[in-house]
């Protein structure tokens, strides 16, 4: 059926328009005019209803025995069913545009007469009501969409307008940065819109604002050295806020700041003004660090000394409270028994004088010979070590006498004690004699 419809009505048909050349119809008039050029639109559609009605017709009445006049219900009866059959294919092809594919990773957004009717998040192929009753949005939400802010495309081609910021300390810096979000609410991404601007518009004007913000709250060295970091995290943190509080479906993934530097009106002498702050740092911490080597060692020296005069001190009180406490007990012996104690002084005394020095003996009895005591050889020789200086000195001056008196002689030492504690005996008499 499908060949004989096409057959008819093929348009590269030579008889198409003109009848009898080969379809078996009854030739059509020449126009008027004379001119065998194409048919109009009146002629061409009276010519197709002419051939719908002959082919319904003759598939109608073929062997029916009905009379030559009742061909026009029968023409009409089909007429009516070639264009019920051309209404139903229109409806197939109409409900069949209803399908669509959802792919991995987007979200279908479905309208019923313009106004939100579902969502669809599941990946694959659906259905909905054919367009004009039902329409759908397709949004990819793993898309990763980037906003430039200060530049476009490259940081060399500018936007003063966008990148011009006032800092805290009434500077001016020119910060270009990039910003990535995805589409995290389609429906609020779709109808969440009241400013009348694109969505990626609204996170442009939101990302300048917070950044406006942020840097206004920083000094300029922050922004140029020390928390650049911290700028861009504060400012991801705030556009975030923005976006939520316009209810646009946005999530923020990151914020990128690509250059921030002064004006270039003014580089060069911020540069020096750089410049300076580098070399009073470096002074500051050269002073420093002489600093931390001399006031430890300062503090060393002092706490020495410190220590030192404490013990000076402690050892002097010692000695004094010594000596206080010996002489209290020698004033308590001398009380007991002063001649016994005032000649144990004066023996105290003199050995103490006498430990120190060259001893040289004189009788004062005989006719002056020099009596020389070697003892710095005897307690040398003792001891297996040479004679001092003085040993010598003595030895001398003892040969220099015994040379001229000629009555040089040796002493035993056991006699020399005998005779100094004789001496001693006497002189102990004498006084108390006196």
């Amino acid at each position: 059926m499908w060949q004989r419809i096409s057959s008819v009505f093929s348009l590269n048909d030579p008889g198409w328009g003109r009848g009898g050349q080969g379809g078996g119809e009854p030739p059509r008039p020449q126009r008027p005019d004379g001119n065998d050029g194409p048919p109009d639109l009146d002629e061409l559609w009276r010519d197709f209803n002419r051939r719908l009605n002959g082919m319904f017709g003759r598939r109608g009445g073929g062997g029916s025995g009905r009379p030559p006049g009742d061909g026009g219900g029968a023409s009409m009866r089909g007429a009516g069913l070639g264009l019920l059959l051309l209404a139903v294919v229109g409806l197939l092809l109409w409900l069949f545009s209803g399908f669509y594919i959802v792919q991995e990773g987007q979200s279908s957004i479905v309208l019923r007469f313009g106004s939100y009717q579902k969502q669809i998040d599941q990946a694959g192929f659906t259905w909905r009501l054919p367009y004009p009753i039902e329409s759908n949005e397709i949004v990819n939400t793993q898309q990763l969409r980037t906003v430039e802010i200060g530049y476009r495309n490259s940081p060399r081609n500018k936007n003063l307008r966008e990148s011009l910021m006032l800092t805290r300390d009434q500077s001016i810096v020119d910060i270009q940065f990039a910003m990535q979000y995805r589409v995290g609410d389609p429906k609020s991404y779709l109808f969440n819109n009241d400013l009348g601007l694109a969505p990626e518009e609204i996170v442009r004007q939101a990302g300048e604002t917070a950044m406006r913000e942020i840097v206004g709250r920083t000094g300029i060295d922050q922004v140029l050295y020390e928390e650049k970091d911290i700028v861009a995290r504060n400012g991801r943190t705030l556009v975030q806020h923005i976006l939520d509080r316009y209810g646009l479906g946005v999530t923020i993934v990151d914020v990128t700041i690509q250059q921030v530097q002064p004006p270039e009106q003014v580089q060069a002498a911020f540069e020096d003004a750089n410049k300076a702050a580098q070399d009073r740092e470096r002074l500051i911490n050269e002073g420093q660090a002489y600093a931390n080597d001399v006031i430890p060692k300062a503090r060393g020296n002092a706490a020495r000394l410190l220590q030192e005069a404490q013990g000076y001190q402690q050892r002097v009180i010692a000695t004094a409270e010594g000596d206080a406490a010996r002489f209290s007990q020698v004033l308590e012996q001398y009380s007991r028994a002063p001649k016994v104690t005032r000649e144990r002084l004066y023996i105290d005394t003199m050995r103490d004088v006498f430990t120190n020095a060259s001893k040289v003996y004189i009788d004062s009895r005989t006719s002056g010979n020099l009596l020389y005591l070697p003892l710095d050889r005897l307690i040398s020789g003792a001891s297996g070590k040479p004679a001092g200086p003085a040993s010598s000195v003595g030895s001398a001056a003892a040969t220099d006498s015994g040379a001229s008196d000629g009555a040089r002689r040796d002493v035993p030492i056991d006699s020399l004690r005998s005779t100094r504690d004789r001496d001693a005996l006497r002189s102990r008499d004498r006084e108390s004699f006196r």
